[in-house]
């Protein structure tokens, strides 16, 4: 492959969704290879946040609930994301945080096999899925609930008419790879088990179809590639077949069926917003909506054919440039098993990813030895990507990355 700067600018020019990050305040200098971590700031989130603290809340107080519709942004928000996750508009709300949402459904897939003492996800997981459930094992107890915790590659072999439920998150966070969602959702069903899958790293990155699939259940977050900001309201999915089943254990007012008859005796509302619980976090729900303008009009597989050539672009070129610099690789070479990330390892890959941030490339490090490099592609470029490989060759070079002060941890790496 004959490649330039020039060409992939020519690339650029040529890409149907290079528009799009005109829609984004990215800081000069920057090359923001971080959205599986924090997505960017969408130019529409200020000016919708600022209407809705000044005029909505500062102005119409407590009005705005009906007058703004603050009631019904879950429903409208997860409208809006079913189309990017490929399912229908009734099927998905926006609600609290992933793992609170985890716990929900993974409790409800519980309940809806009574029959069975299984759950069924893999080591490496990310570690609030395992977290949470731990946690709900601890809390019903082992003889009425078990974890089966396999290799990656066992989970299909894992799956008995033991099992209630597979958890699974869709693309791995630290190596970026693609379960095949539909092959393990079938295998579930064929053992009578339910699927639910934790789409963090894949929803608004990684085309989806939840209904082809025949998923069960889904959660996933709003401050990746969803670009709703930190800490922005998560969401979940149930299709229709199994709203009449669903049951939360956090039986929350929200999830009412008439939360403003305050009645005594919890009564679960219609259809998914019995996945609701307390009251919405407005002004993150408002921002989310704000951030959901910039997928309007884009076509899903535009974004992951993006995607998969932006991925492609930056392996090849790692290949050629830093060939004995000690990286390692650590992610799929194949883009069709791979998320919207690539993954490289180093015994020194916090000091290498610092230096890089201080170089102006933003990745990210997940211990013990990975780099991450995630392309959200509404606004990476391919000469990002160019760009990102040369100063990465001269960073390992020049070993900058030695100096102690690029070895000195923070909070958050």
């Amino acid at each position: 492959m004959n490649l330039s700067r020039e060409l992939c600018a020519a690339r650029d020019a040529a890409d149907a969704l290079s528009g799009r990050r005109d829609l984004f305040d990215l800081p000069d200098g920057v090359i923001y290879l971080d959205g599986n971590s924090l997505g960017a700031l969408p130019r529409a989130v200020g000016p919708r946040l600022e209407a809705a603290v000044s005029q909505a809340w500062g102005k119409d107080l407590i009005s705005s609930w009906n007058v703004h519709g603050w009631i019904d942004l879950p429903s409208r928000v997860g409208a809006r994301l079913a189309r990017l996750i490929g399912a229908r508009p009734h099927e998905v709300i926006a609600s609290d945080s992933t793992s609170v949402n985890l716990f929900k459904l993974a409790a409800a897939a519980v309940a809806m096999r009574k029959e069975r003492s299984v759950i069924v996800t893999e080591s490496g997981n990310f570690p609030t899925d395992l977290y949470i459930l731990q946690g709900l094992r601890d809390l019903l107890g082992d003889d009425l609930i078990s974890l089966r915790v396999v290799e990656p590659e066992q989970v299909a072999g894992a799956l008995d008419e033991d099992v209630a439920a597979v958890v699974l998150t869709h693309v791995h966070y630290k190596s970026g790879r693609l379960h095949d969602m539909a092959a393990i959702t079938q295998r579930a069903h064929e053992v009578g088990a339910l699927a639910l899958w934790d789409l963090s790293h894949s929803a608004g990155a990684v085309e989806l179809d939840l209904n082809g699939c025949g998923v069960d259940l889904a959660v996933g977050c709003g401050y990746k590639y969803l670009n709703g900001g930190p800490g922005a309201p998560a969401f979940l999915y149930v299709p229709e077949r199994h709203h009449d089943d669903l049951r939360s254990p956090l039986t929350g007012w929200m999830g009412h069926a008439r939360p403003f008859e305050f009645v005594d005796t919890y009564e679960p509302g219609g259809g998914v917003l019995r996945g609701l619980c307390g009251t919405p976090p407005i002004l993150g729900l408002t921002a989310l909506d704000a951030a959901l303008d910039v997928f309007d009009g884009v076509a899903m597989a535009d974004l992951r054919a993006k995607s998969q050539a932006l991925g492609d672009l930056f392996l090849h070129l790692v290949a050629g440039r830093c060939a004995d610099s000690g990286l390692g690789l650590a992610c799929p070479t194949d883009s069709a098993l791979r998320g919207s990330q690539v993954s490289l390892s180093h015994p020194d890959g916090y000091a290498i990813v610092q230096a890089l941030i201080e170089r102006g490339v933003t990745g990210d490090f997940r211990a013990p030895d990975i780099l991450r490099f995630g392309f959200a592609p509404l606004y990476v470029r391919f000469v990002d990507i160019w760009d990102a490989v040369e100063i990465l060759r001269d960073v390992m070079a020049s070993e900058t990355w030695r100096e102690p002060r690029f070895n000195l941890k923070a909070a958050v790496t």
